[in-house]
This record gives structure tokens, sequence and C-alpha cells, in this order.
């Protein structure tokens, strides 16, 4: 069992023991001797059957927070703060694009220490995680509005019938969800993450590298090997290294988009602390209608842009799509929210269904003519409690 140096303070001082007796304790022992309503992480597997997934801030400890790093609140249940360890290893921090996601590294390195994933499944950490993948329309930025909505029923199962880049089920975390998604190369991979993904095929950002995995992948394809982790390996290359992180098909299936234009790309090639955060989660490969709801679930649903170009796959997304699943979200009897570009036609649409809908600005993450100014986007709203 290891704790770092201010835990083994905090536990000392819980146990009444010396500044480093505890290391040298059996968990049992700490089980035994730690109050009840205290949750930390690296206790014993007793006590961490109890826990909810954080770790008790005292008040005297707080000087031992990385500056900067601010604490984040469990729970409603729970009634206490989750405390940061203060030793954030050098890779840790290399790795980390802000001290946010810092915190969130090392609050997997601990839990991983535990190991116990179920404790981290069911934590509520008020930190984004980042999606895996870079995704056209990916709404991480809208995370923040949609938490109030979510947390109503946050006990619920989500619902994500086109879950596209995963951004919204990583920013809510639910404990239950159901993702779905035409794109089977995207269900794929996410599939490999549960299982701790590790890639291992050569990735750097070079043309002749990237048409000779895109060939591979289409091969892949061709010859019935779409669901083997090396398509998966391939599927995030192609989308990190790709022209704007696009993902699109032909009409043959074949992945066709072009080499990318970035200076520099930061690869990632271990993907295990997403593993006990979505192995609980259902993955569903197929037509939106297709999805079982129950009358409790909150469906969240952000389809394809109300634009031109919806070849993300294969089949694509029509206007006739866009009105049949309008409809199909109207007769869900539990909370639904939607998130679309605010065309005009889309803003009749939900609106004639019952839907109150909400205008809002949003960044344009994928431009083709480097245009950053906001663009209107629409959240529409059936269901929920006021």
């Amino acid at each position: 069992m290891h704790l770092e140096d201010n835990e083994e303070y905090l536990t000392g001082v819980l146990c009444g023991r010396d500044w480093l007796s505890p290391q040298a304790m059996d968990p049992s022992e700490i089980d035994r001797i730690v109050p009840a309503n205290v949750y930390h992480p690296v206790h014993g597997p007793g006590f961490l059957a109890r826990a909810v997934g954080g770790t008790t801030v005292v008040n005297a400890l707080a000087r031992f927070l990385p500056a900067g790093i601010p604490q984040a609140s469990l729970p409603p249940f729970a009634n206490e703060r989750l405390w940061f360890p203060r030793a954030l290893n050098a890779k840790l921090r290399s790795s980390a694009d802000s001290p946010e996601q810092a915190v969130r590294a090392a609050i997997v390195a601990d839990f991983k220490a535990a190991d116990n994933s179920e404790v981290m499944a069911t934590a509520r950490i008020d930190l984004q995680i980042r999606p895996p993948l870079k995704w056209a329309g990916g709404k991480r930025w809208l995370v923040p509005r949609l938490k109030p909505l979510w947390e109503p029923y946050r006990k619920r199962r989500l619902v994500e019938p086109l879950c596209g880049g995963l951004a919204v089920t990583l920013g809510l975390l639910p404990k239950y969800a159901i993702l779905n998604d035409i794109n089977p190369h995207a269900i794929n991979f996410y599939r490999w993450l549960q299982r701790g993904l590790r890639v291992h095929i050569p990735m750097k950002n070079d043309a002749d590298l990237y048409y000779a995995h895109r060939d591979r992948f289409n091969q892949l394809i061709s010859n019935g090997g779409a669901g083997k982790r090396e398509a998966a390996e391939l599927f995030y290359y192609l989308n990190r290294t790709g022209y704007n992180g696009l993902c699109r098909f032909n009409k043959s299936g074949r992945f066709n988009v072009p080499f990318g234009k970035y200076k520099s790309i930061g690869y990632r090639e271990d993907f295990e602390e997403y593993k006990p955060l979505i192995s609980g989660w259902s993955l569903l490969c197929g037509n939106f209608d297709e999805v079982k709801l129950r009358p409790t679930d909150f469906v969240y649903a952000d389809p394809p842009y109300d634009v031109e170009f919806t070849h993300y796959a294969r089949e694509g997304f029509s206007w006739e799509d866009q009105e049949r699943l309008a409809l199909w979200l109207s007769r869900h009897k539990g909370p639904v929210v939607l998130s679309n570009q605010a065309t005009d036609r889309i803003l009749s649409l939900y609106k004639k269904l019952g839907f109150e809908c909400k205008l809002l600005n949003a960044p344009r993450n994928i431009s083709c003519t480097g245009d950053r100014r906001p663009a209107r986007e629409v959240i529409a709203v059936r269901g929920i409690d006021a």
C-alpha cells in the first residue's frame, strides 16, 4: 500500500499514530480505526466498499493543496470535499494541459493505487474528462450548460442515441449509460477503451505514414476486420492526424479524409485511465430509433448539424432523419435534451413538438475557412421539471 506523505499525515492523525506509522499498518487495522465518515482511496478494501469515491478534506491540511488548483465538490449526499494529493509527479504534470487536468490525472493515479474500479466508476468528480477523439461539432463546451439539467436526474440512466465524440457523457459521468452511434468505427474504438486500450502502431505527423495507415484501415474494413484492436488504434491515429479532425466516409464506406496540416500533434498511447470510467456503460451501434428506452431515461441527443455535409458515416444524416429523430424524442416520457445548429427549420420543428428552445452562441471548433466566430446553436428541452 502506497501513501503520499500528506496522506500518511492525514491517516496518522485520524489513527492517533505518528507521521510514518500508517505506512506499515495493515489495511484492516486502518479500516477498524478510521472513522466511517472519512473516505480515502488508499484505505483497505472494506473501507473502499463504503466509500463514495473521494478523499476527505481536513481544513488544517489545506496548505497541502497544489497552488492554483481548486477543490471540487463531491455529490450532495457526501457533504465532503475532495482533497488532491500534493505530489503530482513530472509525468502527470507534463501530460496535463491545465491544472485541472493535472488534478484529474492525480485522482486517477490515486484510485489506481487503491485498485478499486468501482470507486472510480461511481465518483462524481466535478472536472471534465477530455474526450479521447477530436470530433466535429463536439459538445465539451456545452457540458456546463447541461449539468444543471442533468443534476436532478443524475441517478437515472443517461442515453445518448448519437454519442459521437463522447464529450457529454464523459463530462456528466453517469453511473449508468447507453451510448449508441451509427459509426461502427467510433463504437469499436470505445469498446477497446473499455478494455484499457494501448496503441502499438507507429504514430507521427507524417503524410506518408498517414496514407499508409489509412490504406491499412480501409483494408481492414473491406476484409471484415473493422472490429479488431488494430482498427481501433488506426482510427485513433487517423482521427488525430487527418484534416481538421474530420470523420468522413465515401459511399463505399472507405475513410477518405486527407492528411492534416498540424504543426505538431500530441499522440496518446495509453488509455487505461478511461477503463474504470466507461467499463460499465453499454455501447451500441445502429440507428437511434433502435435504442430501447425506459420511461425514466434521461435522453441527450446531438445529431449531425442541419447542414449540407453530414457524411460522418456511410449512411449520412438527411433532413428526413432530423424529422424522424425529433418525432422519436418527442414520444419519450422522460426528460429529453437536444442540441443542434439553430437553423430556422430546426427551431420550427422542435417548437411544434412542444420543446422549449434556448439559443446559444457556440465556438466553431471545425472550420475550413478559419472562421472562429460564434455560431448559433439551440438547446431544445422537454420533460424537464422546473
